[in-house]
């Protein structure tokens, strides 16, 4: 920030000179940015820290009945209690929302996206909402709505391509779908020079960046979680499980034997909830992993029947959920008496899964840590007692649906002919016989057409 000012005070703009100059007016007071600090601003100062007034993510909205019931405890075993009691509310939640079915969970994924993106943003807002300056709650949900429908048009052209081909109106909006999520985009960034205001442009250009830094980690990661979801269930519910058991795992074993700081970003974090935590999640995951590969339900990916209008999850499984004969190594066969094993192929994945969800799926936390540190809160919001907001509980889980969807596509996915099948069916009639004759001749040539056909 002093590179910028010094730049910004000897520049021949009369306008910037002005802006620049008048620290105050332009808001770097509210923000934390000294007048007249010609030295880097030390993080952690007091200085450099946003002073965000109080919200309802410092107060206390425990159930009374739960308070009561735990009124003799100290505040140590009280919150362990009260984390306990709804950590295991939150998972029965979850195991009903699974057994209603893929629906569900995609609006879930949304219900979660849209209150984390209000979490988020209504930390901004308070500290922008006492310059008095307009649209900046408004066009931050503007453009929430604008990239979802980018995102959503996009899975409705993958995913239903039946049933856009079936619908007109449903064909004109496919066919111009980013034409016009660029359009939408357009109007919110031409409203939002228009509500730049003299002598705070900074700070606004502060917010319109923070707009879209969230909606970057919030919006585009559940995007990825809806794909992974479509690939089969347990691409869903296999990621999101492991990561809540490393947090369970982690805070008990901390709870318990935690006695060396871990980071300075989170200092109730201890090496040997970290290191527990590790052994505890890769064991959770490969159970998991081998109990779900059993049934058809979790394992077939989420396809949308035009026929009956709903969604299905009928297959044939795929070799990943069908047992394989694994020859263990030497080292093992030498301890044990057995030289193979029978496993799943998915269970082995479910081995990487769980190691980034203990090793690397930590940092999105401390991250958020960090963000919370930075603005003088405890939790985003207090939605959830004893756990704070929404966004408190899905900090690590955004990371992980990403690694996974990156997974998915370098290491699983292969050609998926139901996709191109789809897009087929969207080509004019000429297309299609040009590519049925071009894909008929190169069959005969490669000997792959049974002899009647080829007589024909």
């Amino acid at each position: 920030m002093t590179e910028l000012r010094k730049r910004g005070g000897g520049g021949g703009d009369p306008d910037s000179a002005e802006n620049i100059t008048d620290k105050r007016a332009d808001g770097d007071d509210r923000l934390g940015l000294p007048a007249d600090a010609e030295e880097e601003c030390d993080v952690d100062s007091k200085i450099d820290t946003p002073d965000v007034p109080l919200s309802t993510a410092d107060m206390d909205n425990t159930p009374e009945c739960l308070t009561k019931a735990l009124e003799g405890l100290p505040p140590r075993w009280k919150n362990y209690w009260i984390r306990g009691v709804l950590s295991i509310a939150m998972i029965l939640g979850f195991f009903l929302i699974i057994y209603m079915g893929p629906i569900s969970l995609i609006f879930l994924v949304m219900f979660v996206q849209i209150t984390c993106f209000h979490e988020i943003i209504t930390i901004g807002y308070r500290v922008y909402h006492s310059y008095e300056l307009p649209w900046f709650r408004t066009l931050s949900w503007y453009f929430l709505v604008c990239v979802n429908y980018f995102f959503y048009g996009e899975t409705l052209a993958d995913y239903f391509g039946a049933l856009v081909q079936r619908e007109e109106p449903l064909q004109f909006l496919a066919r111009y779908h980013r034409f016009i999520s660029f359009a939408l985009y357009l109007a919110g960034f031409c409203m939002f020079v228009l509500s730049l205001v003299k002598k705070h442009y900074r700070l606004q250009f502060y917010m319109f960046a923070w707009t879209h830094v969230t909606l970057l980690i919030v919006v585009t990661q559940s995007h990825l979680v809806i794909q992974n979801l479509f690939e089969g269930m347990i691409w869903f519910i296999v990621p999101i499980s492991i990561v809540i058991c490393n947090d369970i795992g982690a805070y008990l074993f901390g709870f318990f034997f935690g006695r060396t700081p871990l980071i300075k970003l989170s200092p109730k974090k201890t090496w040997e909830g970290f290191i527990g935590g590790f052994f505890f999640t890769v064991a959770f995951g490969f159970l998991l992993a081998h109990f779900m590969s059993q049934f058809q339900y979790f394992v077939c990916p989420v396809e949308f029947n035009s026929d009956t209008n709903r969604f299905t999850v009928e297959c044939e499984p795929s070799d990943l959920f069908v047992m394989h004969e694994y020859m263990l190594p030497a080292g093992l066969q030498n301890i044990s008496s057995w030289k193979t094993v029978t496993l799943y192929p998915f269970t082995v994945h479910s081995v990487f899964l769980s190691s980034f969800a203990s090793l690397i799926g930590p940092f999105g936390g401390f991250f958020a840590s960090g963000f919370k540190r930075a603005f003088k809160i405890k939790d985003f919001a207090s939605t959830i007692p004893g756990h704070g907001g929404i966004m408190d509980r899905f900090d690590c889980q955004y990371l992980m649906a990403t690694f996974t969807h990156v997974y998915i596509g370098s290491f699983v996915r292969g050609p998926n002919p139901g996709k191109v099948l789809q897009q087929l069916l969207m080509l004019q009639p000429e297309q299609q016989l040009s590519i049925f004759h071009t894909l008929y001749s190169q069959l005969r040539e490669r000997g792959l057409l049974p002899p009647a056909a080829q007589a024909e």
